[in-house]
């Protein structure tokens, strides 16, 4: 029982506004995988696909671990897992998940498996590598990959996908068009070859918002999902989905020359009321906010924090706020109050969110 009085709280509504925002820039047989690795991207992965589990046709998750939670958690929509590892292929199995095979490695070591049980037509996903040089076969794998699939009913090839590197940035046009290009290229040579034609998928949520030509059979939705679009514009149009409030545990009044927290790092230069938050850097606070360069809301009204960010608590200057002991304090509720932090923590809106602690209470309402 997690009783933190700390509640990310993840909104319902703005996860399926956001959805829906999405599904009208594709075309009507477009599937959709939502990704919720990351614990839904500092959310609560395990509740997000409960949530969206009728609404999309695939979940992506990073490792192996993550698709095993869902799936003990009853859910029952394909799962694609992006990361898989050799240790874990027989956990894949068990619990029906879609292992990425991404190389020649975990392909084979993942025939073997699949003929040792032995399989049949068992899901996988082959992952070709375009531009982004991180995970992938090479173009030129094709024709052993094809050979080896032509000789073995154990697995079948759902869905051939790849990754872009700079989908947000429209001064990379071209690399993104010429990614797009040679995975079109590899498919081809599937279709041609393989005997029937797995699922294509290339484009993440800025492809989805920048290329939606390039959609092809299926589209990953990540950070959009959650209220970001890698663009002023698009992200007007979203909803932000978390909102992480807390409460003042205690107030204090600090008198001239006094100081706060570690390293005597406030020195009060007038009379100030100080509250004291439950929730430091252990719980995804960047330390970069101390020292009056964040803020949270009290009341309608910006607390500084003040001090530097201590790994269970934060304290803020609440001199100037009608306020007390218990009263709630949003650490973030808007788009704008993230990027903020994202900003003046010198990181990027991704990160701000997965950093969130998992020993923060999650609620999706």
């Amino acid at each position: 029982m997690n009783n933190h009085v700390t509640i990310l709280e993840i909104d319902g509504n703005a996860l399926k506004h956001n959805l829906n925002y999405f599904k009208k820039k594709l075309n009507p047989e477009t599937k959709i995988l939502a990704v919720v690795k990351a614990f839904g991207y500092g959310s609560d992965g395990v509740q997000v696909a409960q949530f969206l589990q009728d609404k999309v046709d695939y979940f992506a998750v990073a490792y192996t671990h993550e698709g095993v939670a869902l799936r003990q958690a009853n859910v029952k929509t394909p799962i694609l897992v992006l990361h898989p590892q050799i240790p874990n292929l027989q956990t894949v199995i068990a619990y029906r998940l879609e292992p990425n095979l991404y190389n020649f490695k975990i392909f084979n070591a993942f025939l073997k498996l699949a003929d040792q049980i032995p399989l049949m037509n068992y899901p996988v996903h082959l992952k070709f590598n375009t531009g982004l040089n991180r995970l992938g076969f090479w173009h030129t794998d094709i024709p052993k990959i094809i050979a080896d699939l032509k000789e073995t009913n154990h697995i079948k090839v759902q869905s051939l996908f790849s990754h872009l590197a700079a989908s947000e940035d429209l001064e990379e046009k071209d690399f993104t068009i010429n990614q797009i290009n040679n995975f079109t290229y590899i498919a081809q040579q599937f279709y041609k070859h393989l005997g029937y034609e797995p699922m294509l998928h290339i484009l993440n949520t800025s492809g989805v918002v920048n290329f939606a030509k390039a959609q092809f059979n299926m589209v990953r939705i990540g950070i959009g999902l959650y209220g970001f679009g890698n663009d002023e514009q698009e992200t007007a149009q979203l909803k932000n989905t978390h909102n992480l409030k807390s409460i003042i545990s205690q107030i204090h009044i600090i008198q001239p020359g006094e100081t706060v927290g570690y390293n005597r790092a406030f020195v009060a230069k007038r009379p100030t009321k100080s509250a004291t938050i439950p929730i430091g850097h252990a719980d995804g606070i960047s330390r970069k906010l101390g020292n009056k360069k964040g803020y949270v809301i009290v009341n309608n009204k910006k607390a500084k924090i003040i001090g530097n960010v201590c790994m269970d608590m934060i304290m803020v200057d609440v001199t100037k706020i009608d306020c007390k002991e218990g009263d709630e304090v949003i650490i973030f509720n808007n788009q704008k109050m993230l990027n903020y932090i994202a900003d003046v923590s010198e990181t990027i809106v991704y990160e701000t969110l997965t950093a969130i602690s998992p020993r923060i209470k999650k609620v999706l309402k």
